[in-house]
């Protein structure tokens, strides 16, 4: 058999499960375990962000005035940004409870055709997470026809959540970087100076060294110790910042009032407004609220965030706010920072918790990257790598070599050449605001398109705020100079590797749509194809969802002999999350019923994992057999998707489940299971059985159901399809390389020859390829002059 055994179960997957009303037990356990996945990164935020905000621009005097207003800019800002757009608005634009950039993109692919994805189908549309709300009417009809006809607004859209997504992996990068450091900072007021300069540094790379290597155990094995963690930090700050109000200034509350803006502004001015880098720095990992929806629900991310997170963050800044304004001249030259507020009993024990608190922060940002990186490579945008699952229980825990040691890499050179806060902050801020303003921009199109509300409120929407982001960035961007320069640079760098491997991925699949064969040389070549038909089942991997590729022509025309049964098989991705297990395969016939050639589709979601497994070979087997089964004989007598006229036409493919979704269809019976277990399954379930003649080889038989009654010929090609299964599956794979043709431009000539072949030639093969077996395996090269 080709396969490994599964890595998890997700077959098991249901929406119906999904979309359960959830008791109030599991929502608590949800909020309880969303505080170390999603909250890390946020919840450690206080560390930096007063250190980051006093770095450089704006200076701490005795009229507290600076402090007052940076504490006032905090908690609006936590306000505005986390609580009222995420928690009150951008949760609801889930794609069927996935959250993140890409999902905003999947939503609107479908109630807009703007997907640059060119293997969609009408039959796609049936799918049951393929919902739209409602019809547009008015401007919504007018915006969709609007994108559905300019392609350069297409690609613009693509180019918006492409950025996003480089945005979220150049964050990847930064914030361990800057959270660690941040952490390890705490031991300048621990141990004295001299020493600090030569620990601080190495002390942060080794824990990111460790941080970068633990990926690879997976986080289920840790990942229990993480919300206690956050939890234990965010009572550590909160506790912390009530002593310090209580203790030092009581009435630091006032400085919660917006009029405190407007006098910090109008004091500092060109140097209050470049803080403000900084001071964005509160809502850094605000995103993750989002981007990991899909791991929890709406009401318990929203409920963490309200009742635990949001309290405790506001507090601890207030707590540092009402020390500072007590001690404005410190007894050390040391800058402003989260632990010169900490009783200095306590210090080593909050280290501690901080540096753990950070690791978390880190690990969930991490896993962030490794999920978006997935669904790049399922929507054609990102070459593909190696994707490991750590999990045999959660499908969004994986881990990606490759990237996990790019991102190691990174971090460190980001850590070693910076050697500081300021820098660091100020590329991490940049990141940060940069994938707020993306999804800020996509949610006036999600809210039109998508939820058919007016065009005033998606102006207000992007109006409002939009515009405190746009202060934010600007405030950001004007430090490129001074670290803003990376996350642009690594944006920069990815996006040319996506749009590379797109640009290169869409050109390949024109080459074959313009290159298929037509159905007339297929039907000109007789039953047998012009070609000697061989015992066994020739599987052909193919990208095209229609047609016949140009491979299968050019391997008879020099090797004319092929396989009894052929089988065009196309694994695709659609524009939605998950993809549901009874809907799982599209079937159908290409020429008459006597040339025994079939097409199948296995579609899945973005977020979907291919099964490497034996049970997914005969899923697609029993696919097949269950469509011959299930054919009904048009009035004349003839199968209806059998027709000359409609060989092509998508809805006259079935859909079909996998075995596990159809228990009373067919089922594919090996000769050598336990016979007890045989006469067991027999008896509870009326089954009849159809069997080969004996063959030397394995034995293998279809169970199919008692009625209703099978056609005379639909049993003689389900005998047949036994007999070639029984002998053996071949695998026959497109080695293409791709070349752009003759008097292109120079630029797509240094795209295709040189970027996307060289992405091409060190991208890994895709997983079930590289589970068949080499022995049955045939590879077919060809030429693709794009």
């Amino acid at each position: 058999m080709i396969l490994r055994r599964p890595v998890m179960d997700i077959e098991g997957w249901s929406p119906e499960n999904a979309l359960k009303r959830e008791s109030w037990r599991t929502v608590l356990t949800l909020a309880y375990q969303s505080l170390g996945v999603v909250y890390g990164d946020l919840s450690t935020s206080p560390l930096y962000v007063y250190k980051s905000t006093f770095a450089e621009d704006i200076k701490h005097s005795e009229s507290n005035e600076e402090i007052f207003g940076v504490l006032s800019f905090i908690f609006w800002t936590l306000t505005l940004i986390p609580l009222l757009k995420y928690v009150f608005i951008v949760l609801r634009a889930d794609d069927n409870g996935e959250g993140g950039t890409f999902a905003l993109y999947s939503l609107l692919c479908r109630h807009a055709r703007v997907s640059t994805l060119p293997n969609g189908q009408l039959a796609d549309e049936d799918l049951f997470e393929y919902k739209k709300d409602g019809v547009n009417k008015g401007f919504g009809l007018r915006l969709r026809s609007i994108l559905e006809k300019h392609k350069f607004l297409q690609r613009m859209l693509l180019t918006l959540a492409l950025l996003g997504t480089c945005m979220v992996i150049g964050d990847g990068v930064l914030t361990p970087a800057i959270s660690v450091f941040s952490a390890v900072s705490g031991l300048e007021l621990v141990v004295s100076k001299t020493h600090h300069q030569y620990i601080e540094v190495p002390l942060a790379c080794v824990i990111l060294v460790f941080l970068f290597y633990l990926q690879h155990y997976g986080t289920h094995r840790i990942g229990f110790l993480f919300a206690p963690v956050v939890i234990m930090w965010l009572f550590c700050i909160s506790a912390i910042g009530v002593y310090n109000i209580v203790h030092w200034n009581p009435h630091v509350y006032k400085a919660l009032s917006p009029y405190y803006m407007y006098k910090f502004l109008k004091k500092t001015q060109r140097g209050g407004w470049m803080s403000l880098g900084g001071i964005m720095l509160c809502i850094t990992g605000s995103e993750a609220m989002f981007a990991d929806l899909g791991h929890f629900s709406q009401l318990s991310i929203k409920m963490a965030f309200s009742f635990v997170v949001y309290p405790s963050l506001i507090l601890a800044y207030m707590g540092q706010a009402a020390y500072l304004s007590k001690h404005h001249i410190l007894e050390s030259d040391y800058h402003i920072g989260f632990y010169v507020s900490v009783p200095e009993k306590i210090r080593w024990p909050v280290l501690a918790i901080a540096i753990l608190a950070a690791v978390v922060g880190s690990q969930a940002i991490i896993t962030g990257t490794f999920s978006i990186i997935k669904q790049c490579c399922a929507l054609g945008c990102f070459p593909r790598v190696k994707i490991i699952h750590t999990s045999s229980k959660m499908c969004g825990q994986i881990y990606i070599p490759e990237i996990n040691w790019t991102l190691m890499v990174l971090c460190l050179a980001v850590t070693i050449g910076f050697r500081d806060t300021k820098h660091i902050s100020n590329a991490s801020g940049l990141a940060v605001i940069t994938v707020m303003l993306v999804t800020t921009c996509l949610m006036p199109l999600v809210i039109i398109l998508c939820w058919n509300r007016s065009f005033f409120l998606a102006i207000c929407f992007i109006f409002f705020f939009g515009s405190i982001e746009v202060l934010y960035f600007s405030a950001s961007l004007i430090k490129f100079l001074d670290g803003a320069w990376v996350p642009i640079a690594l944006s920069f760098i990815f996006m040319m590797i996506m749009y590379l491997w797109h640009y290169g991925t869409l050109k390949k699949y024109e080459f074959d749509v313009q290159n298929k064969v037509s159905i007339n040389w297929l039907l000109g070549l007789g039953p047998n194809l012009g070609i000697v038909r061989v015992r066994g089942i020739g599987l052909i991997h193919t990208e095209l969802v229609s047609g016949i590729p140009a491979i299968f022509s050019h391997f008879v025309t020099n090797l004319p002999a092929f396989h009894q049964v052929l089988v065009l098989f196309c694994i695709k991705y659609v524009p939605v999350p998950h993809v549901r297990p009874e809907e799982r395969f599209l079937v159908g016939r290409i020429g008459p019923k006597e040339y025994r050639v079939y097409r199948c589709i296995a579609r899945y979601g973005y977020r979907d994992t291919i099964i490497d497994d034996v049970e997914f070979e005969k899923d697609l087997v029993c696919s097949i057999a269950e469509f011959i089964r299930s054919e009904v004989p048009d009035s004349n007598g003839k199968i209806s998707n059998g027709l000359v006229q409609e060989l092509e036409r998508e809805d006259k493919m079935a859909v079909i489940g996998t075995t596990s979704t159809h228990p009373k269809g067919v089922r594919m019976w090996n000769e050598d299971e336990d016979e007890d277990e045989e006469e067991e399954e027999m008896s509870t379930i009326e089954l009849r059985e159809i069997r080969s003649p004996e063959v030397p080889r394995k034995r293998v038989r279809f169970l199919v159901p008692e009625s209703p009654r099978i056609e005379r010929d639909a049993r003689v090609e389900l005998q047949e399809l036994m007999e070639a299964r029984e002998a053996g599956m071949a695998f026959i794979l497109g080695h293409c390389y791709v070349k752009a043709k003759t008097g292109s431009s120079l630029i797509k000539r240094i795209a295709i020859n040189v970027g996307y072949d060289f992405l091409r030639r060190n991208s890994r093969a895709p997983t079930y390829v590289s589970s068949f077996p080499r022995a049955s395996t045939l590879e077919v090269g060809m030429v693709y002059h794009v």
